[in-house]
């Protein structure tokens, strides 16, 4: 590892950073002499000019859903970032600390990828959004799966009655994948599978791959990305059976190990925020809980022998995009700089590739609202227009009647043409960092890595991403944010144009909203009985046992459930053995 590489068992990341960043030169923009005039001739307009009551509440804390409270200055100038040193803040896009961007000309030579979230009833449903999307100019996919599909009950099980289809695409197995990407050709678009837990990736994304096998696709063609996300599967998930979550982060790096040596272009996991958020935290502790995640999976990968340079490239993130507008923008910059300097100074990285966050991003869910569901278009844009304004390597833009059922078609077209026209009409992606530079941005920016970085190095001084977890530490926090949140919407503190602030009493005319097929759980559970009638069921027995060996053997399982896939086994049989191998926990209660 270079001398440069701070890293110590016995130390917190924030301490390894500031021992590193202490003995580096520093080249302060701005003058001593010109801050001192500014500051006086500040002191001499805010006693003639500002009213008294604002100089009084200099400082005033914004209400937002899933706000930071941040207090925000009345105006920012040069004195706010009195400190700043250009090349270690911001530098030029392209190069280290990254703040700007980690391609040199940014959008210009590669625009944001433009991928929607796909996905809702039967395969054969999907497989048709997904042609419809692509005809309309999607650059990627994004297969969203049901409540029984996320939470690895098959089609028949009865904790999946009447769930089947309702909120993504069901799949049950090899089957159902083939159907969902029918005459798709795998090779030459990306495909964002959003598999959440490390134990649903394990099981679905194995049936992804014998589905590329099985046309002849190798799987070094493949680009895209699944979840992986312990977070999901220990934290954010309201299912009803957990594996302990060693066992679980244990899965989350056997998936990273075997997809990083056999799938290479293919992101072995996305360092989820954005549910986490949506579940109820804020935007800073979003941030932290993932990068504490990922700092712990890169140190068990690394203690597997793997080296951070060759792991590190493939790992991405995913944000969530709320409605403090300048906030979001800042944060996204805060966390690239942070990240450079964790894989710098932590882990010793030397390729720029593994400094760098890119990240997807998706607006806000929870802030869209049933009252006025057409306001849920502005509110979105706003979302996109930040994502876009803080440099995102992809983006998802939620339909305006996702506060009813998932979008129709005419909706999810709306969302995608919103993207395109702040890609194509508005000249915002020509400029690289267009709000760089500006002293409100740079001190907000400054400000949301210190939080960023404290509540990191509080989750690390509990012993850890994994003990944090086990320990109720993220839970108690979360309930303890929601609650006040909800408090504060009912009050009316934080305000919802149309909801508890200037509602309308006018009768507006009623959207089209999505109607489901409840017929289709009929159909698939007929489907999932054919397969286990023509399969051969002693090979599925055998790979069942095999996978169960693989679990309490601590080998490495995503080959075990490799061959599960090819013998047809399905996701509930497979569930089935690693709860049988790993046990169940408890988890913390919220509340």
């Amino acid at each position: 590892m270079p001398e440069e590489a701070l890293m110590a068992q016995n130390k917190t990341t924030k301490q390894i950073l500031a021992e590193a960043t202490s003995r580096k030169p520093k080249t302060p923009l701005y003058s001593p002499i010109a801050l001192k005039t500014l500051k006086e001739r500040l002191q001499k307009w805010k006693d003639s000019m500002v009213p008294e009551s604002d100089r009084t509440h200099w400082s005033s804390t914004p209400s937002t859903i899933l706000g930071s409270s941040v207090p925000r200055d009345l105006i920012y100038t040069p004195l706010s970032v009195s400190d700043l040193d250009y090349q270690e803040h911001l530098g030029y896009s392209g190069e280290p600390p990254f703040t700007r961007g980690i391609h040199p000309n940014m959008y210009r030579g590669k625009k944001f990828t433009m991928r929607q979230l796909t996905g809702f009833g039967s395969p054969e449903e999907t497989n048709e959004r997904i042609k419809f999307m692509l005809s309309h100019g999607a650059t990627g996919l994004n297969i969203l799966f049901d409540i029984p599909t996320i939470q690895m009950y098959d089609s028949d099980d009865p904790l999946a009655e009447g769930q089947v289809g309702m909120s993504g695409v069901c799949v049950d197995s090899v089957e159902d994948m083939a159907l969902i990407f029918k005459d798709i050709p795998l090779e030459q678009v990306t495909v964002s599978i959003v598999t959440h837990y490390p134990s649903n990736t394990a099981i679905l994304f194995p049936m992804f791959l014998v589905l590329a096998e099985e046309r002849g696709i190798p799987w070094d063609s493949l680009r895209g990305s699944v979840q992986n996300d312990i977070t999901l599967e220990e934290l954010v998930r309201s299912g009803s059976e957990y594996i302990p979550p060693r066992d679980c982060f244990r899965v989350q790096c056997d998936n990273i190990e075997f997809i990083r040596q056999n799938v290479p272009k293919w992101n072995f996991i996305t360092l989820n925020g954005y549910n986490l958020r949506e579940f109820g935290t804020s935007a800073v502790t979003e941030m932290a809980v993932a990068v504490a995640n990922g700092i712990e999976t890169l140190e068990e990968m690394t203690r597997r022998g793997h080296d951070i340079d060759d792991v590190a490239p493939r790992l991405s993130f995913f944000w969530s995009i709320g409605n403090d507008f300048f906030e979001e923008v800042a944060r996204l910059r805060a966390v690239r700089r942070l990240w450079y300097k964790i894989m710098k100074y932590r882990f010793g990285a030397r390729n720029h590739r593994s400094m760098w966050m890119r990240c997807h991003v998706q607006t806000s869910g929870v802030s869209l609202f049933q009252q006025e569901p057409l306001n849920n278009i502005i509110r979105s844009s706003f979302h996109a227009l930040a994502a876009v304004l803080g440099g995102v390597q992809s983006l998802h833009v939620d339909s305006y009647d996702e506060a009813y059922s998932v979008p129709t078609e005419q909706a999810a077209l709306l969302s995608l043409r919103t993207q395109q026209i702040i890609q194509e009409e508005t000249a915002i992606t020509d400029v690289v960092d267009p709000l760089g530079g500006s002293f409100y941005v740079e001190a907000l920016t400054n400000e949301m890595e210190k939080r960023i970085l404290d509540e990191l190095d509080e989750i690390e001084k509990g012993g850890g991403y994994v003990s944090a977890l086990e320990s109720g530490m993220l839970y108690k926090k979360i309930s303890g944010y929601f609650t006040e949140q909800q408090s504060r919407i009912e009050s009316g503190d934080i305000a919802i144009v149309g909801v508890n602030i200037y509602p309308s009493d006018a009768q507006l005319p009623p959207i089209e909203v999505y109607h489901y097929n409840h017929d289709f759980q009929r159909r698939q559970r007929a489907r999932l009985e054919k397969l286990r009638m023509k399969r051969d069921n002693t090979k599925v027995g055998q790979a069942l046992e095999a996978l169960k060996r693989a679990c309490l053997q601590n080998r490495n399982i995503f080959p075990f459930t490799l061959e599960c896939a090819r013998v047809r086994c399905t996701e509930g049989e497979m569930f089935k053995v690693f709860k049988e191998a790993f046990g169940l926990w408890r988890p913390p209660t919220l509340w």
